[in-house]
């Protein structure tokens, strides 16, 4: 079974562009992630479509596409049939070449390039990494998929910060462990929040921000569910080609985070550094 619901389209990205910079309510926010999970066939769709696909009224449609600057969803609707039509993927590759698995690899070199077109703009980086690097302790947040994104984060997060807390299992005690983390003084959160986007991750955030910390997510796009919960948003797409998805981009993102966490507080993460490499060579920790 495939860890996400649908599979992204090529044109997502492009789509995405029409939501950027816009500050969109929760209902609009479900509406554009229906549109970017659908973008192959959202051209074509009716108002009162996309209304059921996002499980909204049609009249919030109209509303949504009113928000983005057009006159109602038909004009909104021939925008994006001028995005379907402008074609797929690079255009200097022509048609997709090779085998499922590389055609699925080349896809992943696509994400990385978005996310380093997107890291143009290192604005949103810095300023998640000076939030995060403030944080005593700093808590980590990744359920089922994201998991293993978290641990990997946090075990190298840990070489530089004092205190890291990795929350990556649901049930009564996630609530705890958060509520302890609060206690001891963390005041901000990173959540990596992946599809199929499970539901006590966004529960976990409402706590969070109920709770008085900060919030930064990774995720697949600027409009996921996640991001409603989120002060900042730093999104990395996923790829959705093989059975199982793939987190290149969200994992280079994060190290991409921790390096601005090292730079928020570069001679304190320079001492913890020097201090571990002291103590690795002591206990011979490894071979080469």
């Amino acid at each position: 079974m495939n860890d996400s619901a649908v599979i992204a389209a090529p044109p997502m990205d492009r789509v995405l562009d029409l939501f950027q910079g816009i500050r969109l309510t929760p209902t609009q926010r479900r509406i554009a992630h229906s549109l970017v999970q659908h973008a192959a066939s959202a051209a074509y769709l009716s108002a009162a479509e996309v209304a059921e696909l996002a499980k909204v009224s049609q009249p919030s449609v109209t509303r949504f596409a009113m928000a983005l600057g057009y006159d109602g969803y038909p004009a909104l609707r021939r925008r994006l049939r001028e995005i379907a039509a402008a074609g797929y993927g690079r255009p200097d590759l022509g048609a997709p070449t090779g085998n499922e698995t590389q055609r699925a690899l080349r896809a992943e070199a696509d994400n990385l390039d978005r996310l380093a077109e997107q890291l143009t703009d290192r604005d949103g980086v810095t300023a998640a990494g000076t939030l995060l690097a403030g944080s005593r302790p700093l808590v980590v947040l990744g359920l089922r998929a994201a998991a293993p994104l978290a641990g990997y984060f946090a075990y190298f997060a840990a070489k530089v910060l004092p205190d890291v807390r990795v929350l990556d299992s649901g049930g009564s005690l996630l609530t705890d462990r958060l509520e302890q983390a609060r206690a001891a003084g963390a005041n901000a959160l990173l959540a990596i929040v992946l599809p199929r986007y499970p539901r006590e991750s966004l529960e976990a955030l409402r706590e969070a921000r109920a709770a008085g910390m900060s919030v930064v997510v990774i995720t697949d796009s600027a409009v996921s569910p996640a991001a409603e919960y989120a002060d900042i948003v730093l999104p990395a797409a996923v790829g959705a080609q093989l059975v199982f998805d793939l987190h290149t981009a969200p994992m280079a993102l994060s190290m991409v985070l921790l390096q601005a966490i090292c730079d928020a507080v570069p001679a304190d993460s320079q001492r913890r550094l020097e201090e571990f490499e002291q103590s690795a060579v002591r206990r011979q920790l490894f071979i080469g």
